[in-house]
């Protein structure tokens, strides 16, 4: 964290609860951009021809396809996880 020794303490507490909010919209940029993703692989893999609706095949396709990105993002993140914890100690 910033070095606010300077601040006042309603001035810390701004800058606190700003730096709160940076992160919470730094986290929904990262949540968007990974459902990007997701969208951009998995329709390329699935989806042959764009129709008005999708065939029983492409449906389950793309479920599985975001399904595996979800779970391979969770254990990623659970390995770097026990990775720093393991590090901290």
């Amino acid at each position: 964290m910033d070095n606010f020794d300077n601040f006042s303490a309603s001035e810390k507490a701004e800058a606190t609860e700003l730096q709160r909010m940076i992160a919470v919209e730094q986290q929904k940029a990262q949540f968007q951009a990974q459902v990007h993703n997701f969208t951009d692989v998995c329709w390329d893999k699935c989806v042959d021809s764009p129709g008005s609706k999708l065939d029983y095949r492409t449906e389950t396709c793309l479920v599985s396809c975001v399904e595996r990105f979800i779970d391979t993002t969770l254990t990623i993140t659970n390995r770097f996880t026990q990775m720093v914890q393991k590090g901290a100690h």
